[in-house]
């Protein structure tokens, strides 16, 4: 079984894959009744390669967040913000 730990930790290492300071990416969880928050702070240079062209990069991020709350029976919403936690 998934936890919402192991969400962010997935989020934390694409991030960090994808952007030029890793160091900087920050992944805060918020867990309410049947749904996990997952904050995803990065640079700000950073933003537009989370995002990705028209937005790809981002919506793959949150499938694959989305696909692994699932296994947990909650709703995971990911968003991306810009600066430090």
């Amino acid at each position: 079984m998934t936890s919402s730990g192991d969400i962010g930790a997935v989020v934390a290492v694409l991030a960090r894959a994808l952007t030029d300071r890793p160091d900087e990416v920050r992944v805060v969880l918020s867990d309410r009744a049947q749904t996990t928050l997952v904050e995803l702070y990065v640079a700000p240079g950073d933003l537009g390669k989370v995002i990705g062209k028209q937005g790809r990069t981002v919506a793959a991020l949150r499938t694959l967040a989305s696909t692994a709350g699932e296994h947990q029976g909650k709703q995971v919403t990911l968003e991306i913000r810009e600066g430090r936690p």
